[in-house]
């Protein structure tokens, strides 16, 4: 039996692109997701590092009451967009998970391939395209009851 290789391992051609042409899901497709979840968090952590030095700087006391009501709703704002990072950053290291024990890449509901293009435009993607569409439709149909 040959030895297993880490995905951590696999240097990527320059350019790389999983294609349809190779074996679904092999380790050069899983290196290549790999690669983009993790720099997907890197860059989300980046900017959370950074609004959070701008939110520090930003405490200044504003005496017009317009100009502390502007900068609390900013930072309102600013705050709901770090927690839903924050929770993107759980699906990412789920996706990350299912890369190594073997099942990224295939749908829960069905265990079919999600397909490369639906994974390439969003890689936390768990559900093939059809069990979204049918996912979305049952809950349309109890948010209308």
């Amino acid at each position: 039996m040959a030895p297993r290789v880490k995905i951590a391992d696999i240097v990527l051609p320059a350019g790389y692109k999983p294609s349809d042409n190779e074996p679904f899901m092999n380790d050069m497709h899983k290196a290549y997701f790999r690669r983009r979840l993790l720099d997907w968090k890197d860059e989300i952590l980046r900017q959370t590092r950074e609004t959070l030095a701008i939110l520090h700087e930003d405490s200044t006391q504003h005496a017009d009451l317009a100009d502390r009501a502007t900068s609390e709703t900013d930072r309102a704002t600013e705050l709901r967009t770090r927690d839903r990072q924050r929770k993107l950053i759980s699906k990412i290291d789920a996706a990350l998970g299912r890369i190594e024990d073997g099942t990224y890449g295939y749908c829960e509901d069905t265990g079919e391939p999600i397909g490369l293009k639906r994974l390439d435009a969003r890689p936390i993607a768990t559900l093939s395209v059809e069990a979204q569409e049918r996912h979305e439709r049952r809950e349309r149909v109890y948010r209308e009851e």
